[in-house]
């Protein structure tokens, strides 16, 4: 969490950022502290289910995993929210990646213990 409100600060309007580790390695806390980072108060939830969760208009947070193809993603707007001028943050990105802009920053979480985390980006 500390991590992630620091590394916030490197992050520009326009920023996608491609969050990537297994199932249950933090990748939602780490969009958590991204949000807590960028000043953002509200609760950030994942949305698994909502696909796209947006904050204060600053900050998308989307989540991949059950997106069926790109064209389903294509069809419920994911590209749309890269023009906004917003920061993205976006999960199991692999199943849109080629309505992914150009460029793009990663951070990878790997799980090496109930506790510990190994990011790299």
């Amino acid at each position: 969490m500390r991590w992630a409100q620091e590394y916030a600060k490197s992050l520009r309007a326009g920023d996608t950022v491609l969050l990537e580790g297994a199932m249950g390695a933090g990748k939602t806390i780490l969009a958590k502290g991204i949000a807590k980072g960028l000043g953002i108060g509200e609760e950030v939830t994942s949305p698994t289910y909502a696909y796209i969760n947006s904050y204060e208009d600053r900050l998308h947070h989307f989540d991949c995993y059950r997106i069926g193809s790109e064209a389903q993603a294509l069809a419920l707007g994911f590209a749309d929210y890269f023009d906004l001028g917003g920061i993205c943050l976006i999960e199991w990105s692999e199943k849109i990646a080629s309505l992914l802009p150009d460029r793009c920053k990663r951070i990878e979480i790997i799980r090496r213990g109930e506790y510990e985390r190994e990011i790299v980006y």
